[in-house]
Formats: C-alpha cells, sequence, structure tokens
C-alpha cells in the first residue's frame, strides 16, 4: 500500500521577543484543598478536603504546592470571607498546610460529610440523539468527549441538562465556565439557553476575553425553578423556591445574593473538569450581581454582560478593584506603596513623568465625597449632600448612577442649584446606569451641594438614588487622562484611603460600562488562565510510507489554537516559536512548525520539542507560563 506524504505548511513565527521567563515542569493531577477562612480569627471551614483536580503548572519541582487567596464578599452579604485554595502534588501535603493554615481548634470539619439532599436524575449531556448536532459539538471542539475527565463527577442535588455553548477543546486542558439558571421555569429552557448565549457572544465575540477564548469552554446547565423571574428578586433569603436562591437586599439593583451555597457547589463538583467558575444567572431584566465563591449576575439586556466582565474579572484574574469606594483592592492592577516600582511597571508610558527619584509620580487627584444612599426617592423632599472643596483642582467629575428613571423629565440633578441637564441612557428603561457628567472648570473653595429632585411623581416607588460620589483631578500637566496612558493613579477606598491604579478609565474593573480591561488586567488573565492551560495538548508519534516504499517516522504537537494557528486572523500581534531537538542537537529544518517526518532509519533517538507562545498583550512571564516542552523517546523502527 503507498501512503502519499503530505507536506506541512510551515509559518513562521512573528518577529516578537519572548517574554523574560524560564522553563518549568508541569506536574499532573494535583490535589486541592479548598478553605474558607476568618479573616480576623482564622477560623476555617474545609469546603473542600483534598481532592484531586486539574493540572496547576504553578506547582514545580522545586516550589511543594501553590496557594491561591481573596477576600470576597460572603454569599449573604453579611460581612467578607478568604477564600483559600492550595495544590500540592501529595495529599498529604495538603493536611500539612491545613495545619498551618488554621489552628486545629478552629477548623469547621462539617464540610467533610455533606448535608445535601442529593438526587437521582441523571446529567442530560445535549445535544445528543441528533447525529448532524453532534457532529457538529465534536468537529467545533476537538477531542471533547475523546478522554476521561480528570475530576470525578458527583451526583448534583438538582436536575441538570447541560449543553455545550462554545470551546475549543478537552476540557482536561481547558477552563470551563459554566452557567447555571435560577428562577427560570421548566418552560423557559429555551430563553435560559439564549441568554447564555448572548451573554456568552457578548464578552468574547469582539472584545474582553476574545484573544484568549480558544482557552475557555462555556457551558449552560439548566435546571427548573418552582418559582419564575422576577418574584424572587425583592425577597430575602427565606423560602426561595429556586435551585441556588438567589435574590436582593430589598429594592437596591446591586448585589445579588445567593441563600444555598452548598446546593450550587454540589451542582457544580458533579459536572467534574467542566465546572471551574460557576456562574449562577437569576431569571431577572434588571441590574445585580456577586463576586466570590461563584459568579452572580442577572441576563439584563443593558447591564449583564458588562457585570460578568467585571466579577469574572474578580474570578479569573483574581484582581481587586478600581473604582473608589470599594473594600478590596489587591492583584496585579493594585499598588501601595509609592516608593516601590508598581506591579505595572512594565507597561508604563514611556513619557511617564518621574519623580525625583525615578519613579512615576501619582497623577492628583481627590474624592472629597462618596455616598451609597440606597434611597427611593420622592417629590416631597430631594435628597442632598453637601460637602467641601480645597479649591486647588482644575476640574472635576460629578458621577453618579440611578434606576426607575427612564425618561429626562423625571428628575432634575443640581450642583450648588444649577441644573446638570442629566439624560438617560437611551433605551434603559427602569433598570440601573451609572452617569459620568464632566465639568471642565475649579471649584471655589468652601461647602457644595448636589441634589436630586424627583418630578415624576409616577416613579414615586421605582425611582432610586443608588450612588454619587464627585473627584476633583490637576490641571492636564498634573492629571494626565490621556486613554492609553498608563501611569499611577490614586483610587480611594471606602475609608478614604489610597491605593493605585495603572490607567486613569481604560478598564472594566474601573468603569463597569468600559466593555475591556487594561492592559494590565489582560496580562493578568493570560497568567491566571494558563497556569491551568497548557499551550502543548498532546504529543502524537506515528509512520508514513511513501510511494517509494521507504518509511518516515512523523512527530506531531497539537497546540492550543492560538498564533499562527487561531481560526481566524489574530486581532493581536501574536505567534509560536517552536523548537524540535533531538539528542539535544536542535533541529533546524523543522522551526515553528508543528509536524514534522524523519527518515524512519535515523529516526530512533530521544526528542523533544519546546513551544513559546509569544504575544503583545504579555510583557513578564516570571513563571514561564507561555512556555512548555515535551520529551519523548522513539526507540522502534516503523518497518
Amino acid at each position: 500500500m503507498h501512503v502519499t506524504v503530505l507536506l506541512t505548511l510551515v509559518v513562521g513565527a512573528l518577529s516578537l521577543s519572548p517574554p523574560l521567563s524560564r522553563h518549568q515542569h508541569v506536574p499532573q493531577k494535583p490535589f486541592e484543598l479548598v478553605l474558607h477562612r476568618e479573616p480576623e480569627t482564622h477560623l476555617c471551614n474545609v469546603v473542600h478536603a483534598p481532592r484531586q483536580t486539574k493540572p496547576h503548572r504553578r506547582l514545580t519541582t522545586s516550589q511543594t504546592y501553590a496557594q491561591e487567596s481573596k477576600t470576597v464578599t460572603r454569599h449573604d452579604g453579611k460581612g467578607v470571607v478568604e477564600i483559600v485554595k492550595v495544590y500540592a502534588a501529595e495529599e498529604e501535603l495538603l493536611w500539612e498546610r491545613l495545619g498551618e493554615l488554621c489552628d486545629s481548634g478552629h477548623v469547621d470539619a462539617s464540610a467533610f460529610t455533606s448535608t445535601v439532599d442529593y438526587q437521582e436524575p441523571p446529567v442530560a449531556w445535549l445535544p445528543e440523539p441528533d447525529a448532524e448536532d453532534q457532529l457538529r459539538l465534536l468537529a467545533s471542539t476537538p477531542g471533547i468527549d475523546s478522554k476521561l475527565c480528570t475530576v470525578e463527577k458527583k451526583k448534583s442535588p438538582v436536575p441538570l441538562s447541560v449543553r455545550h455553548i462554545t470551546g475549543s477543546g478537552h476540557s482536561a486542558n481547558r477552563v470551563d465556565l459554566t452557567f447555571f439558571s435560577d428562577g427560570y421555569l421548566a418552560s423557559e429552557e429555551d430563553k435560559f439557553i439564549q441568554d447564555v448565549t448572548r451573554l456568552v457572544e457578548e464578552i468574547s465575540g469582539n472584545q474582553t476575553f476574545h484573544t484568549v477564548a480558544p482557552l475557555l469552554n462555556f457551558w449552560a446547565a439548566f435546571s427548573p425553578s418552582n418559582e419564575a423571574k422576577r418574584r424572587w428578586c425583592r425577597r430575602q433569603a427565606e423560602g426561595i423556591s429556586t435551585p441556588f436562591g438567589l435574590y436582593r437586599d430589598g429594592t437596591e439593583l446591586r448585589a445579588l445574593y445567593y441563600a444555598k451555597p452548598e446546593v450550587a457547589r454540589a451542582a457544580c463538583d458533579s459536572l467534574g473538569d467542566r465546572c471551574d467558575y460557576p456562574i449562577l444567572i437569576g431569571n431577572d431584566p434588571l441590574y445585580g450581581g456577586l463576586g466570590g465563591e461563584f459568579v452572580t449576575i442577572t441576563p439584563s439586556e443593558v447591564n449583564g454582560p458588562l457585570v460578568l466582565r467585571h466579577e469574572l474579572g474578580h474570578s479569573v484574574i483574581d484582581v481587586g478593584e478600581e473604582y473608589d469606594g470599594g473594600f478590596a483592592y489587591f492583584g496585579p492592577n493594585a499598588g501601595h506603596d509609592t516608593n516601590k516600582p508598581m506591579p505595572w511597571a512594565h507597561w508604563l508610558t514611556h513619557d511617564s513623568n518621574l519623580s525625583n527619584d525615578k519613579l512615576p509620580r501619582v497623577e492628583r487627584a481627590v474624592m472629597p465625597i462618596q455616598a451609597y444612599p440606597w434611597t427611593l426617592l420622592n417629590t416631597t423632599a430631594p435628597w442632598k449632600i453637601t460637602f467641601n472643596s480645597s479649591g486647588t483642582y482644575s476640574r472635576h467629575v460629578v458621577r453618579f448612577s440611578l434606576s426607575g428613571l427612564p425618561e429626562e423629565d423625571d428628575i432634575d440633578v443640581l450642583f450648588d442649584g444649577h441644573d446638570l441637564e442629566w439624560t438617560p441612557k437611551p433605551g434603559l428603561g427602569v433598570d440601573r446606569w451609572h452617569y459620568d457628567i464632566y465639568r471642565d472648570d475649579a471649584l471655589s473653595e468652601g461647602e457644595h451641594e448636589i441634589e436630586f429632585a424627583l418630578r415624576a411623581g409616577k416613579r414615586e416607588g421605582i425611582a432610586q438614588l443608588c450612588s454619587v460620589e464627585l473627584l476633583e483631578f490637576g490641571s492636564d500637566e498634573e492629571f494626565n487622562a490621556t486613554p492609553g496612558f498608563y501611569g499611577v493613579f490614586p483610587t480611594f477606598s471606602e475609608k478614604n484611603e489610597t491605593s493605585y491604579r495603572p490607567t486613569n478609565e481604560d478598564c472594566l474593573m474601573r468603569l463597569t460600562t468600559t466593555p475591556n480591561f487594561c492592559s494590565v488586567c489582560v496580562e493578568g488573565l493570560w497568567l491566571s488562565l494558563l497556569s491551568r492551560v497548557d499551550p502543548i495538548d498532546s504529543i502524537q508519534t506515528g509512520c508514513l510510507q511513501t510511494d517509494r516504499g521507504s518509511w518516515l517516522r512523523t512527530l506531531k504537537v497539537d497546540l492550543l489554537p492560538l498564533g499562527q494557528f487561531r481560526a481566524g486572523p489574530p486581532s493581536t500581534n501574536e505567534a509560536y516559536n517552536i523548537t524540535w531537538t533531538n539528542d539535544g542537537q536542535i533541529l533546524d529544518g523543522f522551526a515553528n512548525i508543528t509536524s514534522i517526518a524523519l527518515d524512519d532509519r535515523k529516526a530512533l533517538g530521544k526528542y523533544s520539542v519546546n513551544v513559546t507562545f509569544v504575544t503583545e498583550e504579555v510583557r513578564a512571564d516570571p513563571e514561564g507560563l507561555l512556555s512548555s516542552e515535551r520529551k519523548f523517546e522513539v526507540f522502534d523502527r516503523c518497518h
């Protein structure tokens, strides 16, 4: 039998220099321990006892465990909790680490025995019976069901019908984001799928998560509710007849809490590898969301994608806030000491103004007032707030958010008695929106007043002032507000403590109405995802017989579909650099190709393939997460 040898297309790598990095060994199937720890007392609740999980590439031969921790709002909004995840190659190391993190007398072991009432209905993986649809699914996600899951699936406490929305590969080497339904009746499953599909397209289609989409899979897990739509959204946690018990705090269009974290946790666990980041969707058309162990959102046409992007930033990148008035400022986008280089020093604009000690200056700004009234407005008494200005700043912005006010005649927004000429976002309806009114003039020294006066009596009961703040800025020479400028910008916490961020308002972690992350957060996104996803999917070897009867040994590396191997043209400058070696010698003729063919008579020996992904979106890779290597040996001939 004669086999025609097909020539492999050789694609040269782009002339990009890889970021500073070192290669690391990638262990397989480590163990994971998950804790909830009280920040002050270190009382620990063991959420997950040590169990096997997906590979973690920050585990190296020289590092016995990897640890991730972040402080988040509790699921019920009552305070904060620290979520701690620890990974190790051996289970015993996690038990040792548990003793170090939590005194044995401060460990709540109730999580070791689940109290969730598990049900028996099978999980339906759809599409299932339609052969054409099944082929289409497999074609779009190669190997999606060709391997066993890394994480063992368990029973779900609620019936789940799971659909694959989009993705590029098997869950064992992807990060999986799974949407769970809450408040959808059995008859609304199609609506849920439509809501999820729209949200996924909004965040990954052409912005936010677009460049990293080949590292992700998206799923929709439907569970019917006995209680529908908005009936739950004005209630407290008690008696909510939905799978995960999503609810609001009274009338606030803000946080979306969940009453049944143990059910959500068990439902996610039941999907094994297919649930790295669970997202709970409440069937409500208005603003709402929360980050933490679970992301909660609504399918609001206007706000749903904005809230989802922001909360996934907290969960996936592990970054803190950039807006003023928060409590959690951490991660690569947060600086705290102006006497030291910022975490984003490698992203600073070259013409950043330097202080006398060669560190970038802090852009001059102040926040004299901020409040979260969450008050229903009435026509009887306007809501007012006063503050004092030093009179030493050149310009200012009045920033506020409103809900329940669809028409510009509904309310007057006044500053020192002057109408700011507020107009609602077109097509918003009664949903919440954030407004900025910039004023390019200095405030006088002394007291000033901001007033919200409801004019339309018909809006009483739904018209709400959610938040208000005022920021003052220095002149152009003192404060660089140019989009794309990376420097050191002050951010003011709920206690009016100062931390620092990379840009003025280029990032959705500061303004949820902004559709993209800043470069610092995008780099953090790449590094976070590549700590769990290997650029190399697999290595294959084979044999080919030429039409002359001779044999060739073939070696092939399957990579994440990035760089020159994306399905479409990349939106950024990126490429793979690929190097093959045989017995330590570089095979020069096979640079930057994924498949090589060698004379079988000379093919015995030890081989390696070293892959480095280079992208302009990552400038520093100190852990070598953008590189990967495989070593193998050919010890017999084809024929």
